[in-house]
């Protein structure tokens, strides 16, 4: 609960219009005001924005006060106020949209949309695969295309794991230097 800066202030807003007019309301702002307040800063970001919104749903509670029937129900009343206002506060927050003559979107870049090339450098990547040796290959196309981890790797191919790791290495060497595969990138 935030303790007011003023507290003749505070004290004179509190006894001024509500009590002259509606003695029970001002008991019910003095005994229910904490807990109000929790509600209204379960609904904002910052506590002077909830003490705000408090003050106007306690506003409109205020007006209505003849017409609430019940005033067992009050909380439920100030409650659905504070939601109310809030909601009107959120539908009426400006939006920061500016209308331009371009839109701000990238440039494509080529090969990337292309269902051509795409195709293209998947068979370019194939064809210099298949200039790998045979074991080179083999533990390439396992550890990339399979997904299997080195250790899976070593024990398909009944090898070391350092085995995979250097030929995976090199092989991936070779491929960086292919020159097909060098006009792509």
């Amino acid at each position: 609960m935030t303790t007011p800066v003023c507290t003749s202030a505070s004290d004179a807003a509190t006894r001024s219009l509500p009590n002259a007019t509606y003695p029970s309301f001002a008991s019910y702002v003095r005994a229910r005001q904490p807990v109000l307040l929790r509600t209204a800063r379960s609904l904002t970001a910052n506590p002077s924005d909830a003490e705000d919104l408090l003050q106007t749903a306690l506003t409109k509670t205020y007006v209505a006060w003849e017409r609430i029937e019940d005033h067992r129900a009050l909380d439920g009343y100030v409650r659905r106020a504070l939601l109310n206002t809030r909601t009107s506060q959120w539908r009426k927050r400006k939006v920061d949209e500016f209308a331009c003559d371009e839109l701000p979107e990238p440039e494509p870049t080529p090969g990337h949309d292309d269902p051509a090339e795409k195709q293209a450098l998947h068979d370019a990547m194939w064809r210099a695969i298949m200039r790998l040796p045979a074991r080179q290959r083999a533990m390439v196309v396992l550890r990339y295309y399979e997904d299997l981890s080195e250790v899976q790797t070593a024990e398909v191919l009944g090898v070391s794991v350092g085995t995979v790791k250097s030929a995976v290495s090199r092989a991936l060497g070779k491929l960086r230097e292919d020159p097909e595969l060098g006009l792509v990138r």
